[in-house]
């Protein structure tokens, strides 16, 4: 049995990033048929601690682990740091004698608690004083069971709200009025409002040299030329050439060298974030992360897959998935902007061909869907193990990459 987790953001109301859910399965039916929900987060935690690094997965920020009453009775948050992890208490407990007392010891210890997809009841007024976070499904949820919830914990200043499954900047703006810190859901990649969103000069030369790179046979000269007539583009390459991720012995002072010493694959990572950095500059950290984690993912199942003569028009098609956020417009309008490939366009605009394959499957994995994903798998012939490791591969050099391009 294979070790699957994925995560999602919450975002505050600037739209940074405090925390992932970690999400280990979405009924446990789908695909691990032996095992309950207590098995489920033990395997979570036990993850945690040998099969990856908790911080590498959630970069450094606290981790929403769902915890069962015989793994909280069992002692499992313990296992991790008070400041690693928010401990959430699964809606399907019922609050009792047991779980309060589980409650106050847990906060007596500083761990921070939280109630998971909250339907409220009077007797849940009882754990209130050692609550910090109320989490309140929005796909389900009226507007006014909500606001019962906001009245009953009028009295206790120090929980906070949180809105999970927010899907639309519209629900993230009724949140945000209804008084919500924190928010979870893929809002924040789905455009808020529709508009036409002119590419700079700098753009449109990065525009210029996603196409160039978009061939497996790239044209070093003209690629070249095109650096050297943009000096903003020419100092980001050098220094992330020179970078601490790629660990040179010797430094690469010239545009040629730092393209040859680099070459084509990794060109085509650099330009393709470089291009999503720029353009998102005053959009939400955690989606250019996304971006850069679909990007890599995509990439590393297509050469699992072996299928594509070049790899790198999978990493592009990953990374061109959330423009249309980026850019704020409907993707036709951003692909008659961008001159990529005829298989590109048809995978983001007609989910149409391998890629658009490749990109499923994607999608499944970052929602949790273990059952899409594991048709999709088999569709492509994958082996259990690949896809949860190219994720975690693709988050870590997401992580690195933020790094790079966050000074």
């Amino acid at each position: 049995m294979y070790f699957y987790a994925a995560r999602q953001p919450i975002l505050d109301k600037e739209k940074k990033l405090v925390g992932y859910e970690l999400l280990f399965r979405d009924g446990v039916d789908n695909v691990f048929p032996e095992i309950d929900g207590d098995e489920a987060t033990s395997r979570l935690i036990e993850g945690s601690q040998f099969n990856f690094g908790l911080d590498d997965l959630t970069d450094n920020k606290p981790a929403y682990i769902n915890f069962t009453l015989e793994t909280l009775q069992k002692g499992y948050p313990l296992l991790l740091g008070k400041d690693q992890i928010v401990v959430e208490i699964l809606e399907t407990i019922q609050p009792g004698k047991r779980l309060l007392a589980v409650v106050k010891d847990l906060k007596e210890k500083g761990y921070t608690l939280a109630l998971d997809d909250y339907i409220h009841q009077p007797v849940w007024r009882h754990f209130y004083p050692f609550i910090d976070i109320i989490k309140i499904d929005f796909l389900t949820c009226t507007k006014e069971s909500i606001q019962e919830v906001i009245e009953a914990i009028k009295p206790f200043p120090q929980i906070q709200l949180l809105a999970e499954k927010v899907e639309t900047y519209e629900k993230y703006q009724l949140a945000v009025d209804m008084g919500f810190s924190y928010f979870q859901g893929f809002f924040f990649s789905k455009p808020e409002m529709v508009q036409s969103k002119t590419l700079p000069p700098s753009e449109m030369a990065l525009a210029e040299l996603l196409y160039e790179t978009s061939s497996v046979d790239v044209n070093l000269k003209k690629i070249t030329e095109v650096f050297e007539r943009d000096v903003n583009l020419s100092y980001k390459l050098l220094r992330y050439s020179n970078s601490a991720a790629f660990k040179r012995r010797a430094e690469i002072s010239t545009i040629k060298q730092a393209l040859i010493v680099l070459g084509n694959e990794e060109i085509k990572r650099f330009l393709s974030l470089l291009f999503a950095a720029q353009v998102a500059a005053d959009k939400p950290a955690e989606l250019i992360r996304l971006s850069l984690t679909r990007a890599r993912f995509t990439e590393l199942l297509a050469i699992s897959h072996g299928q594509l003569r070049d790899t790198g028009m999978a990493f592009l098609t990953g990374m061109m998935s959330l423009m249309d956020a980026i850019l704020d417009e409907d993707m036709p309008s951003v692909m008659k902007k961008l001159p990529l490939s005829n298989d590109i366009k048809a995978a983001l605009l007609d989910e149409e061909g391998q890629l658009a394959v490749y990109l499923r499957l994607v999608k499944q994995y970052e929602q949790a869907n273990w059952q899409g994903a594991k048709d999709i798998q088999h569709e492509l012939g994958l082996a259990p193990e690949e896809v949860p490791d190219a994720y975690h591969d693709a988050v870590n050099w997401a992580n690195e990459q933020m790094s790079v391009f966050g000074d």
